[in-house]
């Protein structure tokens, strides 16, 4: 595929933060290769495979989970970077880093973290995935980091679009390597957004209904997915009921890919360089206005009959629990932290609140339950609804 004027070029990258000298180099990779592959090698992004995606600590490994969601993201992502032609290996490089901040319990956990640390600047994941990669994963001996291109950390602080007030993690990493945070992300980065919300409306759906949160009859009030349904039927008749419903989420995929790729190329107009995509003043990487409007509808009702379940919020406050008694022991008595931990453990606030947040946000699920349970004897139950 011919690379697109407006792609991103790893031939033109504006480097690393941190100059390198690796003994020459390691293999025909470009800079985005190599971007990714210190990303999958990373510890943080291993951890990802027991942390929520939507249901928390699930016992059936039938679920997703932050991991196996982060790599339908890159699946989805590279397709549309190739049709595109954008840059296949920035683009799945910053879908599988887009999550790497998340705590464990997903957006519980997050909203735990975020009270515990209301008073030194609050948390936030995805300034947390910016924070992970450029201070906390440091696993060269000449650097803080994993030393990603300037393209790669740029996508991740702003792929939802400008940053015109960054919370407190971001601004300081702003300040030591500035990322453009009012200029809109670069196509790449856009991509990988609206990948992330294809993945994730089907995925969950998929999840929902094997779970028997989502009932299907309710699904097809949506008029595009009982559309989807009705060909799924004549094409199949006989099939089993199981793969109809896999073959219905496919379709939709397909569906919402195609939109993208003709409402993105259609967008296009006037857009030469990256320059302009830079400049652009609006996403261009997005569904058409009609399917947006259709696909916010299947959003409100994913809201209401999964992600605002009752069982969901119930499982979601027990969570909550976990994590923010966590961060208050620590708080306590910090000598409860690991040795590594706890010898570099600030003196002064709000760097030492912020210490033992990351901390806490590199735990998995598991880990947070069995921490819970080494400090206070127990850890409630039924944190795990599926």
């Amino acid at each position: 595929m011919t690379r697109a004027p407006y792609a991103a070029d790893p031939t033109a990258s504006r480097g690393r933060e941190f100059p390198e000298n690796r003994g020459g180099t390691r293999g025909p990779r470009s800079e985005f290769q190599r971007d990714r592959d210190r990303i999958i090698h990373s510890i943080s992004f291993r951890r990802l495979r027991s942390k929520t995606q939507v249901f928390i600590a699930p016992d059936g490994d039938h679920y997703r989970t932050r991991l196996t969601h982060s790599l339908e993201v890159a699946q989805i992502g590279r397709v549309i970077a190739r049709t595109l032609g954008l840059d296949e290996d920035l683009t799945e490089a910053l879908c599988l880093a887009h999550d790497i901040g998340h705590p464990p319990f997903g957006h519980a956990g997050e909203k735990a973290l975020s009270l515990a640390m209301e008073k030194h600047g609050g948390f936030d994941h995805n300034a947390q995935s910016l924070r992970t990669l450029m201070r906390l994963e440091s696993p060269y001996c000449d650097h803080e980091g994993l030393n990603l291109t300037w393209e790669l950390l740029e996508g991740l602080a702003k792929h939802n679009g400008p940053v015109e007030e960054p919370g407190w993690a971001l601004s300081e990493l702003d300040a030591d390597y500035p990322l453009a945070l009012r200029k809109y992300p670069s196509l790449e980065a856009q991509v990988a957004a609206i990948a992330d919300d294809i993945a994730y409306d089907n995925h969950d759906i998929d999840d929902g209904l094997r779970a028997g949160f989502i009932d299907l009859d309710e699904l097809l009030t949506i008029d595009f997915v009982a559309d989807q349904w009705r060909m799924v039927e004549n094409r199949f008749p006989g099939a089993q009921r199981e793969r109809q419903l896999r073959e219905l989420v496919r379709g939709q995929i397909g569906l919402m890919v195609n939109d993208v790729i003709e409402h993105t190329r259609n967008a296009m107009g006037g857009i030469e360089t990256l320059n302009n995509v830079h400049e652009a003043g609006q996403v261009l990487a997005t569904f058409s206005p009609s399917f947006a409007q259709a696909e916010r509808k299947l959003k409100n009702f994913m809201y209401e009959k999964l992600y605002y379940h009752p069982e969901q919020l119930s499982t979601a406050e027990k969570a909550r629990d976990v994590v923010s008694r966590i961060y208050a022991a620590y708080e306590q008595d910090a000598s409860l932290l690991p040795r590594d931990w706890y010898a570099t453990l600030p003196e002064s606030e709000p760097a030492r609140s912020r210490h033992v947040a990351d901390y806490i946000a590199g735990m998995t699920d598991r880990y947070a339950i069995d921490q819970c349970a080494k400090i206070y004897g127990s850890a409630p139950d039924g944190l795990s609804n599926v």
